[in-house]
């Protein structure tokens, strides 16, 4: 079956995958989605035989049925190698009555690593395939996790040059160490004086500045995204929730066909919405618990059927969330209303103009058949940190606490006996401060290549490459902008 892709802002247009990869953002602004959903060819039986690999192409072929079978496994082979520090890329963990899907184990310690390992082959292939002669640039906008990932990624990549801007001041120290240190001509980062809503608001308006983008198209280029509004960046990550369940098959831990839960930490709605997607292609979903943190306004959302960013921006000790306007969640808005792309654009102008939105009763009722929402505060999340570690050892990151404080309240609130995956979306180390503060309440003002060692020792994990990497490396990216000069930096980057 051929799947072909159309913008949730207007559907009149159908385009190849290969296409909605390259171009990263709809003209229009919108998002690109599946024109329909494709099914699994395996049964998840046969899947659980395979490996992470095995897995990826079984579901990627699905999605991006214009690759050949060799193109698609170029882009997955050159991916899943030996950036993960594991036998087969991602690692489950049974603890305190839940398997922890960890997701860390690529060479910048977060999830982000699954999705953008793979995207930089698959743009090369797909410029390929649409005969595109000007250099890609990637506009990015990072809470902390993606940054990093994609300039690992693209770093030295011909023919593309990456630009990330992040919060100043947004992300924890060892997230912004890791981006300021990236080497390659073809990078460049910059903080903003805003937070991560307004980065990303400016990456967007620059896709859909039309004077500018005929500018670069001039100069020989064209913007493409690594954010997860990229097709590219999301159909990756459905990957991993089929492979947590034929894991769990494999292991004797469910029968084919029983339902599960996962509960996802969310920001910007990418991750959760792969899980989604799992579920509309056949994998066995029961209920998909998204997980916010003080930022609640998903939580909101799921309680009143109106999406309301008109609240205060707080800053946590989960920065990679810490998000109100989830740009991901507009796909799902448009799944719900049968894909009525008026009705999706006039939703997403009330979100932007007035800065919030009400979804109709048979939309919600949609949404509420897959999706719960919950949310943890602060403390909560440092006290589920500090009981999980010294009940059993194992050492949350706090992002992965959001979503296991979540779940502790839903088990207590929901007679709900299915197995249940929690995604682990971040190593400790990239938090180490926060961490380190949950499990030992004594003042930690040291500095915090001082707390990694400290979590070293306490925890017995062994510190990650990624992190012994940078603890001298040298910053070679300075530059801080309003958020009204981001395209200055931009047209800087470029010469033009």
């Amino acid at each position: 079956m051929e799947i072909l892709y159309k913008s949730t802002r207007d559907d009149s247009k159908r385009v190849s995958a290969s296409y909605a990869i390259a171009k990263g953002i709809a003209d229009d602004g919108g998002l690109f989605v599946p024109e329909q959903f494709p099914s699994l060819e395996k049964s998840l039986e046969e899947l659980s035989g395979m490996d992470y690999k095995g897995i990826a192409y079984e579901v990627m072929k699905l999605f991006f049925s214009d690759f050949s079978e060799e193109e698609l496994k170029y882009c997955i082979d050159n991916a899943y190698d030996s950036k993960f520090d594991t036998e087969d890329t991602v690692v489950m963990s049974y603890v305190d009555k839940a398997y922890y899907l960890e997701l860390f184990h690529g060479s910048t310690i977060a999830f982000k690593d699954m999705a953008l390992s793979i995207l930089p082959y698959l743009m090369k292939v797909s410029a390929k395939k649409n005969n595109i002669k000007e250099d890609i640039v990637i506009l990015t906008a990072t809470s902390g996790d993606t940054g990093k990932a994609a300039l690992a990624g693209f770093a030295g990549v011909e023919g593309v040059k990456i630009i990330v801007f992040y919060p100043k001041g947004g992300v924890s120290a060892i997230q912004e160490k890791q981006m300021v240190t990236q080497v390659g001509d073809n990078v460049k980062v910059v903080g903003i004086k805003g937070n991560f809503d307004d980065a990303q608001t400016g990456v967007k308006n620059i896709f859909t500045d039309k004077e500018f983008n005929e500018k670069i198209n001039k100069a020989g280029y064209r913007f493409s995204s690594a954010n997860s509004i990229n097709i590219g960046r999301l159909i990756p990550q459905v990957v991993y929730y089929v492979y947590a369940y034929a894991n769990l098959l494999k292991n004797g831990k469910i029968e084919e066909g029983d339902l599960i839960n996962f509960v996802v930490p969310t920001g910007n709605f990418g991750n959760i919405l792969a899980g989604y997607f799992a579920k509309c292609i056949g994998l066995p979903v029961n209920k998909l618990i998204c997980a916010s943190n003080e930022n609640k306004v998903l939580y909101d959302f799921f309680n009143s059927s109106v999406y309301d960013r008109n609240r205060d921006f707080i800053l946590t000790t989960s920065p990679s969330m810490d998000i109100l306007i989830s740009s991901n969640f507009e796909r799902l808005v448009y799944l719900s209303c049968g894909g009525n792309s008026e009705l999706n654009k006039k939703l997403m102008n009330d979100l932007k103009e007035k800065g919030s939105y009400e979804v109709t009763a048979e939309m919600k009722q949609f949404i509420d058949e897959s999706f719960i929402g919950g949310f943890a505060s602060e403390k909560q999340v440092s006290d589920r940190i500090k009981n999980v570690f010294d009940k059993t050892g194992y050492v949350l990151d706090t992002h992965t606490a959001v979503a296991s404080a979540v779940y502790e309240e839903y088990r207590k609130t929901v007679d709900d006996d299915n197995e249940t995956v929690i995604v682990s979306t971040a190593s400790p180390y990239k938090f180490t401060r926060a961490v380190l503060s949950a499990i030992d309440s004594t003042e930690h003002d040291e500095e915090d290549f001082v707390l990694v060692d400290r979590l070293n020792e306490i925890s017995g994990i062994e510190i990650p490459k990624a992190v012994k990497d940078i603890r001298n490396a040298e910053i070679l990216h300075k530059n801080v902008c309003e958020k009204a000069d981001m395209k200055k930096e931009v047209a800087d980057f470029l010469s033009l």
